[in-house]
């Protein structure tokens, strides 16, 4: 008689998450996109999402721990369970329930299954107080690829306050479809100064007021700063040239624009119009490559361009473990040329607002000052994103671009980091 597989659970499928993420090289949005966490109902879903982020937020902090009870390394899928076990006990998970499901877990394992005890010993000792200096550890650290890079282009001091951001997590924030005050009472939510609305526990996205009726989307308020700097008007016709998995096109479609939505991927462009339906708005929805689009000419275009999302890592603390920086190059050139073919959909005198998540200055203002010099009478729009609501002047580049990172709004729980720029022909 076959075995039937294990029931899932949100921690068992929180290790296979992180599995995948530190043996495979896999980004937990690909693994959660091709089905890892379907048989969860989503409370579950969510839960086992947040154990694996929390667990790879603190797997610095966990591991130096781990260290002081294990003579050697253990295999990466009994490490993993005591990984989780010991962030979730180290910050106040419940003790019995932990340990039980995780000694659980590792018994029924067909090749793991004999440490049992070894999974049980440990993660008792951190239960008993084995995990109280806990905060008395160092803040984790970047990995050495990214790290060294960064602290190149910002000084240990920025990137150190960048860490503590990751380590702290995201919280929600929305972009109102109307009024954003309006939407921050609502929902006993934080107006940023930008104009976005940030809550700080939300729970389950789709169960909170307004949902439903399409009054908000989920956005970074970071991320929402590009549509506002390109500040499209009523009837204008806008390109938003890589648009999954949609926010900015919403940002457009709201404003009156006559969008176009442009994404390389069917299955991420159908999340779009998901989005677009649930909110009742609307744009041409187009999937194909950027490089060849030939539509237009535009009197806008926002090309937010395919990036190493490294000002995207407190909320995907598992980028920095499936890359390892080896796609750069190719990821610089791809936004090189794109920016230039979207140059060259434009109508005279029209803008275009380039923007990567990135915190590397190769894929932001190094684009720019090359662009410039690639295109005589190109221009930099340095009052676009000057003059928008809760800029910070400090924000503004040399080059007349909008710098945003994750250490920036401390008090308020930071922000992605972002480069954003409008260039008029």
């Amino acid at each position: 008689m076959s075995q039937r597989p294990p029931q899932p659970s949100a921690r068992r499928s929180a290790v296979y998450l992180l599995d995948q993420v530190l043996g495979e090289g896999r980004l937990m949005s690909d693994l959660i996109a091709s089905g890892a966490l379907d048989r969860l109902d989503p409370a579950d879903r969510a839960r086992a999402q947040r154990l694996a982020n929390d667990t790879l937020r603190g797997m610095d902090r966990a591991d130096r721990l781990l260290k002081r009870h294990l003579r050697k390394p253990p295999p990466l899928h009994v490490f993993n369970i005591l990984r989780l076990g010991t962030v979730e006990l180290c910050n106040g998970g419940d003790a019995h329930g932990v340990v039980n499901d995780l000694v659980g877990l590792i018994g029924g394992h067909k090749r793991y299954g004999n440490l049992k005890g070894l999974i049980n010993a440990v993660l008792r000792n951190m239960a008993d107080g084995a995990g109280r200096s806990w905060n008395d550890l160092r803040l984790p650290r970047l990995r050495k690829w990214l790290r060294d890079p960064l602290v190149q282009a910002w000084g240990g001091g920025a990137v150190g306050a960048m860490e503590k951001a990751h380590f702290a997590g995201a919280p929600l924030d929305l972009t109102a479809k109307g009024d954003p005050a309006a939407l921050a009472a609502q929902l006993d939510g934080t107006l940023l100064p930008t104009g976005s609305v940030r809550l700080s526990d939300a729970g389950q996205v789709s169960a909170l007021p307004g949902y439903d009726a399409g009054d908000w989307w989920v956005q970074d308020a970071a991320a929402a700063m590009p549509a506002r700097v390109l500040a499209a008007q009523p009837g204008e016709t806008v390109l938003d040239m890589c648009a999954a998995p949609g926010g900015k096109t919403l940002q457009l479609a709201a404003a009156g624009a006559d969008v176009t939505a442009l994404d390389l991927s069917e299955r991420r462009m159908e999340r779009v119009r998901e989005n677009l339906a649930r909110c009742g708005l609307s744009a041409t929805c187009v999937t194909g490559d950027a490089l060849e689009h030939s539509g237009g000419p535009y009197d806008a275009i926002l090309l937010d361009a395919p990036c190493s999302a490294t000002g995207t890592i407190r909320r995907h603390p598992d980028l920095p473990y499936a890359k390892d920086g080896s796609e750069f190059g190719a990821l610089i050139e791809l936004q090189s040329a794109m920016l230039d073919h979207a140059l060259s959909l434009l109508k005279p005198g029209g803008r275009l607002v380039f923007c990567t998540c990135s915190l590397l200055p190769d894929e932001g203002e190094c684009q720019v000052d090359e662009a410039l010099a690639r295109h005589p009478g190109l221009s930099v729009d340095r009052a676009a994103v000057a003059d928008l609501p809760g800029v910070d002047p400090a924000w503004i580049t040399e080059e007349g671009g909008l710098r945003l990172r994750p250490d920036y709004w401390p008090d308020l729980g930071g922000m992605d980091g972002f480069y954003i720029a409008c260039l008029r022909v």
